[in-house]
């Protein structure tokens, strides 16, 4: 049986092509807001870092109604190191919006979200996006499209999509760049017609399908999903069957239905809807909500494997306690255990050390956005370099394999080919776009990447764009050179000084600026020469009873450069840790002790 009232769709698109300003459209346009109400841009990214970043890091959910149907809008994450977002979203929805920017076309992140739901064979509605730009090429864009529907092997259904032409920011849609409209009726129509309405299999057995959870500080957690058959009710009790096997007996305190950006208490919702339930505390996504009497669950939700693994340390660096409000492996052990519950693609495992756990993800962005979440909230802690999960297949150790997309100007392909070979990756494509840039495909380990970004970024003087997308596990490439240069190391406590500062120029490149405070085993820079370097940054000028014409020249310094987290991470070594705070990132060794360095280095060398 198929649910005409209803319609679930979910809006994919690349970082940065639009997708949640046209979402604010559709939510404006369906007069969701009272007249009086005052509505920021781009009100789906509700975390802090989302209207930081300019991302989507959360998939949200919102709805709409236009005319008799309710339209369920779910908003994705862009960036494949948010998949196990897009996975379990694409698990509520019937069809998708493909949002394509109008002059770049498909980007590498498109083609990750893309390819999930063409394996879930859903129907697919191209809108192409910002048709107001001067260097927009829709007609080449639409066949660009085309050919990434084809290399992802799209049946005939999936290739004869409709095509929307859109300008988010003014809220208008069009069948063609000659029409005249001036809202977004052509694009709900479009959604109306070529998206079906939920198909339902059993009205009698009641399924829902747990895909995200919340929180509400008066009636506790709330599980978010879609109801796949049957109906559910508020306050009557069912059945939830957990990850192994087992079931629960539970009773639905609060159901919820979605209306804009608001939450409704319903009595009752039916199957095909997305609804919101509270009153169940032990809940994990992909479990199933069904029948007290007959429960049956639906296939959980899986996602891609971890790529890479950081290890969480409690801070026992020298200013431990001095700015945080969470320090104990307790208050982290708990945290990232409550990040596991709502975000699947996570793993946590414990080590062999009390006052350590292992966390694994998808990527180093997925983990800074982790670490600096955690940051704002208070915690404090240490992280290590970011290390690729490996495993056997056939006593044979296998490694991930990312395929990168890089876009530079043309003068810097020599060094970018040499960066990347250097790393063991190799070149699978070019395309000379014929504007003074050039497409480059490589195909290289995640070992390779770990730190290549913020070196990629200095040679392309920040011109160059970069994207990446998991492609396989393959056998071992064997080992890959990572970070040439030394680091700066201060060897006592204090306040750095203009003049310890000033006598390093020739040694390197600071991180830190003078006054800030340093403890021995800190790293304050970078050298410019391989192997680690301990300095004395607090040192101050002797005085004398001499007077000198030129002591009182100025002295001009040059600034230090600073490292943001995504930089921090990048840039530490094996042996090296950053240390957060919510008022500071630092740079250490992990044995803070010269000496102890010295004799661990010494020993190392003699094991082989």
């Amino acid at each position: 049986m198929k649910k005409d009232s209803i319609r679930n769709i979910a809006i994919i698109a690349h970082v940065d092509h639009g997708k949640t300003t046209l979402v604010d459209a559709m939510l404006d346009q369906s007069n969701i807001f009272s007249e009086h109400e005052h509505v920021g841009e781009r009100v789906m990214d509700s975390m802090e870092l989302e209207k930081e970043r300019g991302i989507t890091i959360m998939a949200k959910n919102t709805a709409v109604h236009y005319k008799d149907i309710k339209i369920n809008i779910v908003d994705t994450p862009g960036h494949a190191d948010f998949g196990g977002e897009v996975e379990r979203s694409l698990n509520m929805v019937d069809g998708a919006l493909l949002l394509v920017d109008s002059s770049e076309g498909p980007l590498p992140q498109t083609r990750f979200v893309v390819k999930k739901a063409l394996e879930k064979k859903l129907p697919v509605i191209l809108v192409i996006n910002k048709i107001d730009r001067a260097d927009a090429r829709p007609d080449e864009v639409i066949n660009e499209v085309y050919d990434l529907f084809i290399e992802l092997d799209a049946d005939d259904q999936q290739i004869d999509f409709p095509i929307i032409y859109t300008n988010a920011k003014l809220g208008m849609s069009k069948l063609s760049l000659d029409d005249d409209s001036e809202n977004l009726e052509p694009l709900f129509n479009t959604i109306v017609e070529s998206i079906p309405g939920p198909e339902v299999e059993n009205e009698e057995l009641t399924q829902f399908l747990i895909t995200n959870l919340d929180y509400d500080n008066y009636v506790g957690r709330i599980a978010i999903g879609r109801i796949f058959n049957g109906k559910l009710e508020s306050n009557k009790n069912y059945a939830l069957c957990n990850e192994d096997g087992t079931t629960t007996n539970i009773k639905i305190s609060v159901l919820y239905s979605f209306q804009g950006l608001q939450k409704t208490a319903v009595e009752t919702m039916e199957a095909g809807d997305i609804a919101a339930i509270a009153g169940v505390d032990d809940v994990k996504i992909g479990d199933t909500i069904s029948l007290a009497d007959n429960p049956v669950a639906l296939p959980r939700i899986k996602v891609d494997e971890p790529t890479i693994s950081m290890i969480f340390y409690v801070n026992n660096g020298p200013f431990a306690g001095t700015e945080g409000k969470f320090l104990t492996s307790r208050h982290i052990k708990e945290r990232l255990e409550k990040e596991v519950l709502g975000n699947i693609a996570i793993q946590v495992k414990a080590t062999d050390r009390a006052d350590a756990y292992e966390v694994a993800g998808r990527g180093e962005l997925q983990m800074a956005i982790l670490i600096e979440t955690m940051r704002r909230e208070g915690f404090e802690f240490m992280v290590s370099k970011p290390q690729v999960i490996t495993k056997k297949e056939k006593n044979v150790l296998m490694e991930p394999v990312e395929r990168m997309f890089v876009d530079v100007v043309e003068k810097h392909v020599g060094v970018i080919t040499e960066i990347v070979a250097e790393r063991k990756g190799k070149m699978v494509n070019l395309q000379n776009l014929g504007n003074g840039r050039v497409d480059l495909e490589f195909l290289i380990t995640s070992r390779g990447l770990i730190g290549f970004r913020s070196k990629f970024q200095i040679e392309t003087k920040g011109s160059g764009v970069m994207n990446t997308l998991f492609e396989s596990f393959e056998p071992w490439y064997g080992p890959i050179p990572q970070r040439q240069s030394g680091a700066l190391v201060s060897d006592r406590p204090g306040k750095t000084t203009t003049y310890a500062s000033l006598s390093m120029v020739d040694r390197g490149e600071l991180f830190v600026d003078v006054g800030t405070k340093v403890y021995a085993g800190m790293v304050v820079g970078e050298r410019n020469r391989s192997g680690d370097l301990d300095i004395n940054i607090v040192r101050e000028k002797k005085l004398t009873n001499m007077r000198s014409s030129t002591s009182e020249a100025t002295v001009v310094l040059r600034p230090p450069r600073p490292l943001s987290l995504d930089q921090a991470i990048e840039f530490i070594a094996e042996d090296e840790l950053v240390e957060i705070t919510p008022k500071s990132k630092r740079l250490r060794k992990m044995e803070l002790d010269a000496v102890k360095r010295a004799i661990a280095k010494k020993k190392s060398k003699a094991e082989v």
